[in-house]
């Protein structure tokens, strides 16, 4: 087992204040691992990072066929709960036949700011609309339904999740060891962390004239490349790096600071899958780290703003003044 390595580093007065360590994996179309940082074989709960796999059941068994880019961009979330994310989930949980307490992923005051502000002001309680995973349990929903399965669609042995498991070990390539309790309520399944950028990497080859599945993870990247705003929300990373990637990938965070980006080729069958991980669980290295590994790919510059934001930029204080930076750690990538 290698160790991780040194990715990003924070600096203050002129010397390191912060260090982050972590391990990442680049996956060619083929699955094979083309380059590694720390250990490739890392077992890892990819948590939301991997709710594009988990939606693969929902539209390769065509429980989907009804749904458009923006009910299956938000699937794939971890969204900030604004309105133009939970009008959505509550319209589709409507075209269900469905309500807001058919959910099973629990309530949270949202992300997004006028949403909570609005909150307070009427004086009403966050819903479950509100969870930054209620688009992912809407389609869960929906699987349900199409399946005419039962309510309780996170228990581990319901068709629904049975249903997930074996997508997301046919597609890392190994049977998961194990599983943990996502803050959602939804089983999520171990993998090493090559076998989630396999993952993203056949997401990324994926053949728009393939077999079901092929075409389903082309909709699932399709759709998160065209609702960037969607899949998180605004100042978010995967919404501002998908969109300065403009069409060309897609990524998508998980907590504990995993990260994963699907990077198609030119043409079908062609592409690049990536995970990584920082060990202390710090989403700020994560995303400074994601955007490393993106410039170091040539697929995103490092000017862009959406990179200097997390890479770069001056920290600044709340006088304004220039108090340190984050950096690329030497001899990363």
């Amino acid at each position: 087992m290698a160790d991780p390595v040194a990715m990003v580093e924070v600096w203050r007065g002129g010397r390191v204040e912060s260090a982050h360590a972590g391990h990442a994996v680049v996956c060619d179309a083929a699955g094979a691992v083309v380059a590694a940082w720390g250990d490739p074989d890392l077992a890892v709960y990819p948590r939301s990072s991997c709710k594009m796999v988990q939606a693969l059941p929902l539209v390769e068994s065509g429980a989907a066929a009804g749904l458009d880019d923006r009910h299956l961009a938000l699937a794939c979330a971890s969204h900030q709960g604004a309105a133009l994310h939970t009008g959505l989930v509550a319209d589709w949980l409507d075209g269900l036949g469905l309500a807001e307490t058919d959910l099973r992923c629990g309530a949270h005051p949202p992300h997004d700011r006028d949403a909570a502000e609005a909150l307070i002001r009427t004086g009403h309680a966050p819903c479950q609309l509100h969870n930054n995973c209620s688009g992912k349990h809407a389609g869960f929903l929906t699987l349900a339904r199409h399946q005419r399965s039962g309510p309780e669609y996170l228990e581990l042995d319901h068709p629904v999740q049975r249903a997930v498991r074996a997508a997301f070990e046919e597609v890392t390539g190994a049977p998961s060891p194990g599983y943990g309790i996502d803050g959602c309520s939804a089983p999520n399944f171990v993998t090493t962390l090559s076998g989630l950028a396999r993952a993203m990497a056949g997401f990324a080859a994926a053949d728009p004239a393939g077999d079901a599945r092929a075409r389903a993870m082309v909709r699932l990247r399709q759709a998160m490349m065209r609702h960037p705003e969607l899949v998180a929300g605004e100042g978010r990373a995967c919404t501002e790096v998908m969109t300065a990637l403009g069409g060309r990938g897609a990524v998508k965070t998980g907590a504990e600071a995993v990260f994963v980006a699907i990077l198609p080729g030119e043409r079908p069958g062609q592409g690049l899958g990536l995970a990584l991980k920082i060990a202390d669980g710090a989403t700020r290295a994560a995303e400074a780290a994601l955007v490393a590994l993106l410039v170091h790919l040539g697929r995103l510059e490092a000017g862009h703003p959406a990179a200097l934001r997390r890479l770069g930029t001056p920290v600044r204080n709340w006088r304004g003044i220039e108090t340190g930076h984050l950096a690329a750690a030497p001899g990363f990538p």
